[in-house]
């Protein structure tokens, strides 16, 4: 459908424009820790334009776990894992006045035009999708740079309930570790997008690095190369 088509190519330059928004994922387990209040108000606080993309969290492990009793195969497991997400978005939002959930490219433009901090839905955009891998290669590690990269973004922030160690970081070696997604390393390849690990402890100078420089702070966390 061509007039669709050059919709969505409007849609994306309708969010990238002015100032380019931040992807920032926030992990499942980032949901379920103490430093979630703490993320949430640097995430509001924040200068730029926020798309927050959240993890499967508990919701996807039990996806994982259903998967293992029942037997049903990676294309379910996928879409069920998506809607993990889902859940997981409208879960975040409705922790903080301005947080708006979008499901699509017009929807999360809609959100950042009123000045509210987007949180990213993917199953509508991502589910029916044949150039996404469905399977637990990929998971919302690698969505967030696909998203980042669809919509312009200027960097990508992966927070992790982790001890982050280092101004930099080995995509390869974080997904050998588990870390990230294994297919997170040729995501990042192929999305160009600056992507930067956060762990425990690190909103705080998140939120002081935007609140020196008023603009995406360039030394914050642990450069992925």
């Amino acid at each position: 459908m061509p007039g669709r088509s050059l919709r969505a190519r409007a849609d994306v330059a309708t969010i990238a424009a002015a100032a380019r928004p931040v992807v920032v994922k926030l992990g499942g387990s980032v949901v379920r820790s103490s430093e979630l209040a703490g993320w949430l108000d640097a995430i509001a606080a924040a200068p730029p334009p926020i798309v927050v993309v959240p993890g499967g969290g508990a919701l996807a492990d039990e996806v994982r776990a259903c998967q293992s009793r029942l037997g049903f195969g990676d294309a379910s497991a996928h879409r069920m894992a998506l809607l993990a997400m889902d859940q997981l978005a409208w879960a975040v939002a409705g922790l903080r006045q301005g947080f708006a959930v979008g499901a699509t490219e017009p929807e999360l433009g809609a959100a950042l035009e009123r000045g509210s901090v987007a949180v990213w839905a993917p199953y509508a955009l991502i589910a029916e999708r044949t150039d996404i891998e469905e399977s637990w290669r990929l998971t919302s590690d690698s969505l967030a740079l696909w998203l980042a990269r669809r919509i312009g973004a200027s960097r990508c922030y992966l927070i992790k309930s982790i001890a982050r160690k280092g101004a930099t970081a080995s995509a390869a070696q974080l997904a050998r570790d588990g870390v990230v997604d294994a297919a997170f390393p040729d995501m990042l390849k192929d999305s160009s997008v600056p992507t930067v690990l956060l762990g425990r402890g690190d909103h705080k100078g998140f939120a002081a690095s935007f609140a020196r420089t008023g603009q995406e702070p360039e030394s914050c966390g642990a450069e992925i190369v």
